[in-house]
């Protein structure tokens, strides 16, 4: 019966992306494929990057490219990235350590400035660590370390990179749709997101905005990527340019992506943010009233994307992770390496008031289970209320 429940699809999918998708995006999905040279296809492909755009809130130039964001992340580092060239990257996270690995195999000088995974980068280090080393051309930065369950300063860190000619490379997947990100604002250079997050669409594409001098500086690249998956420029020259694709659109996933980006802009920016926060709020709260550790060090550096907590002594994530899928049928994240914690996702429909409640009981009866002290309906109750007292004041 356990094996037979196990592989059932789950009940909840309450991991951190892919995350829930939308009951109109898998409809936009389901519509017939049109030839990407039809003019009706042109013509949507167009209207989506606009929205994008809207939904990035910048004036920038948008890059649809077509595949999962760790394309678009390699396709931005080897289009700036030449031989030879100083590097800052910021590491307070797994992704951040995995960009050190490209920037090593493009070439790049590296320098790194680091914190523990349960930390953030402190804007003042960075403004310290590129004055001491002029030579600095290019900042890599995550915005949020879904794995830790953090958030790093890019308001601050932007305009720190920008006042000394420093070009940014940020990593936005996990936040785009679903926490502030200004890349125009925060002055920001390369910005990659992606619809499998916060937005509420599949895995498939890349979505990068790119600002007059990030253009710049690929334009000067010698290495940067010609006649390949891989390049932003053929995008910008074919494309925007002559209106060629270099290759074959996803087309199914541009009728998604459209519709998520009208989900957010229907609703409107501020509603989205503050359901996403709404839903990050009762989580916190429920898990520390059941009396467990929250992973990151400080509130003001928790996303509001995903919930990390720490995993009681004598019991290990991954194992957790699997209880809670085969007993009660919810899909929580592990940590990937993070450290012993797992991870409960409120993300695009998953911000919700009631779907934090739900992980918190699967996860807290899992432990309870496996023997941890937990306190199950503390943790409940205080979810809920953090929930009434929102909708009490807000009403």
């Amino acid at each position: 019966m356990d094996g037979e429940r196990a592989m059932r699809d789950p009940e909840f999918t309450l991991a951190t992306g892919p995350a829930g998708v939308y009951p109109r995006v898998l409809a936009a999905l389901s519509q017939p494929i049109t030839h990407y040279y039809d003019p009706v296809f042109l013509e949507r492909f167009r209207r989506t990057e606009a929205k994008v755009g809207q939904v990035f809130g910048t004036a920038n130039e948008i890059i649809l490219l077509q595949g999962e964001a760790v394309l678009g992340l390699e396709a931005a580092a080897r289009s700036l990235v030449r031989p030879g060239m100083p590097v800052l990257n910021l590491v307070s996270g797994i992704y951040g350590q995995a960009m050190s690995l490209w920037l090593k195999s493009f070439g790049a000088q590296l320098h790194e400035l680091g914190v523990a995974y349960d930390e953030a980068i402190d804007p003042h280090e960075v403004a310290a660590y590129l004055d001491a080393h002029p030579e600095i051309e290019l900042l890599c930065v995550v915005h949020c370390e879904t794995p830790s369950g953090t958030l790093n300063d890019c308001s601050r860190i932007g305009p720190v990179a920008r006042a000394r000619g420093v070009l940014t490379l940020v990593d936005c997947v996990a936040s785009l749709g679903g926490m502030p990100f200004d890349p125009d604002g925060w002055q920001l250079d390369v910005c990659v997101g992606a619809p499998h997050k916060c937005l509420g669409a599949p895995p498939g594409m890349s979505l990068l905005a790119l600002s007059p001098g990030a253009w710049a500086a690929i334009e000067r690249n010698p290495v940067a990527p010609r006649d390949s998956f891989l390049s932003l420029l053929d995008w910008r020259d074919r494309w925007h340019g002559s209106g060629r694709f270099p290759y074959t659109p996803s087309v199914s996933g541009v009728y998604g992506l459209e519709a998520a980006c009208d989900v957010f802009l229907e609703e409107g920016r501020a509603a989205v943010l503050a359901r996403h926060e709404l839903a990050a709020r009762a989580c916190r709260a429920g898990a520390t009233a059941m009396g467990l550790r929250l992973w990151p060090a400080r509130e003001a550096i928790m996303a509001a994307s995903v919930t990390a907590i720490a995993v009681p002594d004598g019991l290990d994530q991954a194992a957790v992770c699997d209880y809670v899928r085969a007993r009660y049928d919810v899909l929580i994240s592990g940590s990937e390496g993070a450290g012993n914690l797992v991870r409960i996702g409120h993300m695009g429909p998953t911000a919700s008031a009631f779907h934090p409640v739900v992980g918190l009981a699967a996860l807290g009866r899992s432990l309870a289970d496996l023997g941890a002290d937990v306190r199950i309906g503390d943790g409940l109750e205080a979810a809920l209320a953090v929930v009434a007292d929102i909708r009490r004041t807000s009403a």
